[in-house]
């Protein structure tokens, strides 16, 4: 069910921030740590850290909703 809630809210997320949802794929399914995930997107790490934080906060709060 959380699996479910979560790709839901990952779409919701895409439509708002594409570039967040990207991030969320590649470091939470893709496994990429924060300087790969920057060196594919062609950002700084620092950006990577503060998209990821509130990428995952609003993640949790869409799935608080559901």
């Amino acid at each position: 069910t959380e699996l479910i809630m979560l790709d839901d809210a990952l779409h919701e997320l895409a439509a708002v921030d594409e570039q967040k949802s990207r991030i969320v794929e590649l470091r939470y399914f893709g496994g990429l740590t924060v300087e790969e995930t920057a060196e594919v997107l062609g950002v700084t790490p620092i950006t990577i850290k503060r998209h990821w934080r509130m990428a995952k906060a609003w993640l949790y709060g869409q799935m608080q909703k559901q």
